[in-house]
C-alpha cells in the first residue's frame, strides 16, 4: 500500500504540474487578448493561476477532513516560495526588484501576513476571517490594475507581454486550456491529498508536517518553473513578482475562499500556531530589509534563503519522528544559526542603507556643481 500512496503522490505532482501549466499559458493568453500590462500579468493573473494547485489541495484536504495538510500547504508553501524558490532564482541570477513590487508588493504581502497570523491566534479561521483574508487579496488585485493601466503605454507589442517563454495560442485554444488545466488541477489535488494523508497515517507523522513539506514543495513547483522561465527571458522582476504575488493569493484566495465556504470555519493546529505561522511571518519580513536596501536579492542571499530552508525542512522531519538529534539541532538553531542570521540581515541594511545615503549625497553635490 505503501508504494501506492507514493505513486499517487508522484502522480498528483505530475498532475499539478502540467495542470498548472496549462493553466498558466491559457490565462496568459487570455490576459493580453484584453489588453492587461505585463505587471498585472505577473503579478496578478501569472500569481492567481500558479496559486491555483494549491487552491486545489486545500479545497480537496477540507474535504476530506484534514485541515492540518490545509493549513500546512499554504503556510509550507509560502515559506518555500521564498525561501527556496526565490533563493534558488536568486543563486542562478541576482534579481533586480521593480521599485513597484518594493513599494506595494512586498508591503501588502507582509500585511496580510500578519493579518493571517492575527486572525489565527483562535485557533480557527472563520467566516469572516476568510472575509478578510479575500477582501485584502481584491484590494491588492485592484490597485495592481490601476498601476497596471498607468503602465500599459509602455507595453508595446503582444510578445513582450507575455510571462512565459512560449508563443501567444489562439484564443479557442487558450480557453480549452484553461479548462484542462482547471481539471488536472482537480484530478491531481485528489491523488496528492489521498496518498499524502495515506503516507502520514501509515509513517505516524502528522498531516500538517506532511502539507508543509512535501505538498508545500509540490505546489510551489509551478511558481519554480515559472520562475526559471522568467530568468531564462530575462525579466528578473517577473521572477519576484510572480513570487510575491503567489503568497498574497495563497493566504488571500487560498485560505480566504475556503473558510467561507464551509462556514463552520477551518481549524489551525496549535503547532501551527506556534511555530510555523511566526516563520511564515518571518521570511516575509526577512525579504523586505534585503528588497528595500539595494532592490537586488544577490546570489549570497538567495544561498542563505535557501539553507534556512533546508535547515527548517531538517527540523520538521527530526521533530516529527522525534529522532534523538532533534533536541540539540533545535538548540543549535535558536541560539546560533537564527541570530547570526539575525545579525547578519541587520548588518547589512545598515550598509546598504548607509551605502545608498552616500550615493544620494554624492548626487546632489554632482547636480549642483553642474548646475552652478
Amino acid at each position: 500500500m505503501l508504494l501506492l500512496d507514493i505513486g499517487l503522490v508522484v502522480a498528483g505532482l505530475a498532475l499539478l504540474i502540467a495542470g498548472g501549466e496549462a493553466l498558466v499559458r491559457g490565462a496568459s493568453t487570455l490576459a493580453v487578448r484584453v489588453g492587461i500590462s505585463p505587471l498585472v500579468i505577473g503579478l496578478v493573473v501569472v500569481s492567481a493561476a500558479t496559486s491555483a494547485p494549491e487552491l486545489a489541495v486545500t479545497v480537496g484536504a477540507v474535504l476530506e477532513g484534514e485541515p492540518g495538510l490545509a493549513i500546512g500547504n499554504v503556510i509550507g508553501s509560502n515559506i518555500a516560495n521564498i525561501l527556496l524558490v526565490l533563493g534558488l532564482s536568486a543563486v542562478l541570477s541576482p534579481l533586480v526588484i521593480q521599485r513597484q513590487v518594493v513599494r506595494f508588493d512586498i508591503p501588502v504581502m507582509l500585511g496580510i501576513s500578519v493579518l493571517l497570523v492575527v486572525v489565527s491566534l483562535d485557533g480557527v479561521l472563520s467566516l469572516w476571517d476568510g472575509v478578510l483574508l479575500l477582501a485584502g487579496l481584491v484590494l491588492h488585485a485592484v490597485m495592481s490594475i490601476v498601476v497596471g493601466r498607468k503602465e500599459s503605454q509602455e507595453a508595446t507589442t503582444v510578445a513582450s507581454e507575455m510571462p512565459l517563454n512560449s508563443k501567444p495560442v489562439r484564443l479557442w485554444l487558450a480557453i480549452i486550456l484553461v479548462i484542462a488545466g482547471v481539471g488536472l488541477l482537480v484530478v491531481g489535488a485528489q491523488a496528492l491529498v489521498t496518498g499524502a494523508v495515506n503516507i502520514a497515517t501509515d509513517l505516524g507523522v502528522s498531516s500538517l508536517v506532511i502539507g508543509l513539506t512535501v505538498v508545500a514543495i509540490g505546489t510551489s513547483l509551478p511558481e519554480l518553473a515559472t520562475s526559471i522561465v522568467a530568468l531564462r527571458r530575462g525579466e528578473r522582476d517577473m521572477a519576484v513578482g510572480n513570487i510575491v504575488g503567489s503568497n498574497i493569493f495563497n493566504i488571500g484566495l487560498v485560505l480566504g475562499l475556503p473558510a467561507i465556504l464551509f462556514a463552520e470555519g477551518i481549524p489551525i493546529p496549535d503547532a501551527a500556531i506556534a511555530l510555523d505561522l511566526p516563520l511564515m511571518l518571518a521570511a516575509a519580513v526577512a525579504l523586505l530589509p534585503i528588497a528595500f536596501t539595494g532592490f537586488i536579492i544577490a546570489r549570497w542571499e538567495g544561498s542563505l534563503f535557501v539553507a534556512l530552508h533546508i535547515a527548517y525542512l531538517l527540523y520538521l522531519v527530526l521533530g516529527s519522528t522525534e529522532h534523538d538529534a532533534a533536541s540539540g539541532f533545535t538548540t543549535i538553531m535558536l541560539w546560533f544559526v537564527l541570530p547570526l542570521v539575525a545579525a547578519t540581515l541587520i548588518a547589512v541594511t545598515a550598509y546598504e542603507i548607509a551605502l545608498y545615503g552616500r550615493r544620494t549625497l554624492q548626487s546632489k553635490k554632482n547636480s549642483g556643481g553642474r548646475s552652478s
